[in-house]
């Protein structure tokens, strides 16, 4: 079960971490991502780090602002989101080799 946290109402330009901990089990040997998901919309990739941690892959809108990272050892997968803006409003998943959390909705006021 993955678990999300970190999210909340943040004014434009403020920053969050999200967190994602793997509840019962373990991150390790898997790539994890964070996708988000708009209203009315699908879900949508925002970012994603390797097994190992030493890859991350970014979608456009996130480069540059949003840094991915993992911790093992805590079976926690993290991102750290800066200089947030409205369009950045959504609720935000992580996902594991195929498993979905929740989600943490991330409201950005202007």
């Amino acid at each position: 079960q993955l678990v999300e946290s970190g999210g909340g109402l943040v004014q434009a330009g403020g920053s969050l971490r999200l967190s994602c901990v793997a509840s019962g089990g373990t991150f390790s040997d898997f790539e994890v991502a964070w996708f988000r998901r708009y209203p009315g919309k699908e879900r949508e990739f925002v970012a994603q780090v390797s097994e190992t941690g030493a890859g991350q892959e970014y979608d456009d809108s996130a480069k540059g602002r949003f840094t991915i990272s993992r911790d093992d050892a805590k079976n926690t997968v993290y991102l750290q989101m800066n200089n947030l803006e409205p369009e950045d409003t959504a609720v935000y998943y992580c996902v594991a080799r195929g498993i979905w959390g929740r989600g943490t909705q991330v409201t950005v006021s202007s």
